[in-house]
């Protein structure tokens, strides 16, 4: 004889069956293998692609390529958005910002220094990081399979 449950969904938009909440096995979904999200993440800073390491994350500066040319892998999915713009905003203000303080405290040179020294510097840290935190972003989307990285049925 077979049982029917009734399968919804609780106030947190959770599927349940019976009161209890479902799981993958229940749902006849395979869980999905484990992805190392420290390697993602290195390899993403290394800009490399975040599945195998062998080929480059970026066709240029900063747009992802489509597929990585070495493992086919499909990169395109992400949403790294504002995030990596916001980090390199956060580094780079919290390095040159203390550091032209020091400097001001310590020797007082004229402005003129500040001038020619503080915002080249920025913007060669600048360009250094945004695309290494890009990297991390995506390496960090396709190891908890965020974003687009989610596995579809």
């Amino acid at each position: 004889m077979r049982h029917e449950q009734h399968i919804g969904l609780d106030a947190c938009g959770a599927a349940t069956a019976g009161g209890r909440a479902l799981r993958r096995d229940d749902v006849g979904e395979a869980p999905a293998e484990a992805r190392d999200m420290r390697r993602a993440l290195r390899r993403g800073w290394r800009r490399t692609c975040p599945a195998c390491g062998g080929g480059p994350l970026f066709d240029g500066y900063l747009k992802v390529r489509d597929h990585c040319p070495a493992c086919s892998e499909r990169l395109d999915l992400h949403r790294a958005d504002d995030l990596p713009t916001w980090m390199t905003i956060l580094v780079v203000g919290h390095l040159i910002a203390p550091a032209m303080l020091t400097v001001w405290d310590l020797w007082n040179p004229p402005i003129w220094v500040h001038w020619v020294l503080w915002p080249p510097a920025a913007l060669m840290l600048s360009l250094v990081l945004l695309p290494r935190f890009k990297g991390l972003v995506v390496g960090l989307q396709w190891a908890k399979r965020m974003a687009g990285f989610a596995q579809r049925p």
